[in-house]
């Protein structure tokens, strides 16, 4: 699908990757662990990207870098979204106050740390963040504080990191919070809770892929899907049912282009 080109809505910059799971599209990220200047995010959006999965749990990049990778995303049509380091972290406010669409909560387990998770990124009355009004959303404009709120939460992805098997078996309940938009299977830490680490393909990682799917299908959630980088795989699961889609990251997009390239010149 060829990339959307912005246009400033009356108030806030649209969240096109969520128009997108919203119409019944499937949207594709591209995760940031290691650029941390602006210029990802064009070049993301180059590569044809929905979005970005800013990773400030597992990378060097901090909530300094990740509010300015997101406040160059935003007039681009790019969402960015950023992974905090864990579900109480503090960041959580001032990233979205700083230019992130969306949030990601790794390691929620069951329904109240899935509604916790809404409470810290959605503004009453829906959740319980602050009002900060000069955000990059609205292109620093000021707005009524109801208004902005209001349009706030509905361009908003709040994304909760399903990574254990007590997460998978809390699925339907996690998928029934208010507020939760896509329940996103952590493949590699689940595999290694089941015991069998790397081994995505193994019949307990299956089942609970469509356990998940199943819980967000009953409750009009977005399954997504995160730590498969096989094309292959990525089609099948997608095929099943997986609307949110961690596709690579930017050290495994470099590494196979330079990898190519250099192959391609010494043979």
């Amino acid at each position: 699908m060829a990339p959307i080109v912005p246009k400033v809505s009356q108030m806030i910059r649209p969240n096109f990757a969520r128009r997108r799971l919203e119409a019944g599209d499937t949207v594709l990220g591209m995760g940031v662990q290691q650029f941390t200047g602006a210029a990802v995010a064009g070049l993301a959006l180059r590569c044809g990207f929905d979005f970005l999965f800013i990773d400030i749990e597992h990378s060097p990049v901090d909530a300094a870098a990740a509010a300015n990778i997101s406040a160059a995303a935003l007039p681009l049509g790019i969402a960015p979204l950023v992974r905090v380091p864990g579900k109480n972290s503090p960041d959580i406010s001032r990233l979205l106050d700083g230019g992130a669409q969306g949030i990601i909560i790794p390691h929620v387990d069951d329904a109240d740390e899935a509604a916790a998770a809404v409470r810290a990124c959605k503004y009453p009355p829906f959740g319980m963040r602050s009002f900060f009004g000069l955000q990059p959303h609205f292109d620093y404009k000021r707005h009524p504080a109801p208004d902005a709120m209001a349009a706030a939460n509905a361009e908003l992805l709040c994304i909760v990191m399903l990574e254990s098997p007590r997460a998978i078996a809390n699925a339907d309940s996690i998928a029934a919070v208010p507020g939760v938009d896509v329940l996103l299977i952590g493949s590699n830490d689940l595999s290694l809770e089941l015991g069998i680490p790397g081994q995505l393909q193994d019949p307990a990682i299956e089942a609970a892929f469509a356990t998940v799917i199943a819980a967000c299908k009953a409750h009009g959630k977005h399954a997504g899907l995160a730590g498969i980088v096989d094309p292959t795989l990525l089609r099948r699961h997608i095929d099943a049912g997986m609307r949110f889609i961690l596709t690579s990251n930017d050290i495994d997009l470099l590494l196979a282009a330079g990898e190519a390239r250099v192959a391609s010149l010494r043979s």
